[in-house]
């Protein structure tokens, strides 16, 4: 999946959020208008590590992209690993 974290598991997701952004074609000022808010602030998320669900939501809606999938594989991992079922 390519995603973006630690060995901790942490992800960081403004570099996610700026990353599809990217793929999309898409620009900071495109993403402002759409979730309303200033592209600074939007320049801000791409530099958090993680941001407040109902944002979060937000953008995936505006961009057409489940970012919440990122921690879901996350706690899937996590989950995996402490039944001790994790398989590479």
């Amino acid at each position: 999946m390519g995603t973006k974290s630690t060995n901790s598991g942490n992800i960081h997701i403004g570099s996610l959020i700026e990353a599809q952004l990217k793929r999309d074609e898409r620009s900071a000022s495109w993403l402002a208008r759409q979730i309303p808010c200033t592209r600074n602030h939007v320049y801000k998320i791409f530099r958090k590590s993680s941001i407040d669900c109902a944002l979060l939501l937000r953008i995936s809606k505006a961009m057409q992209f489940n970012f919440f999938q990122y921690y879901a594989a996350n706690v899937g991992e996590a989950m995996a690993e402490r039944l001790g079922t994790h398989h590479d």
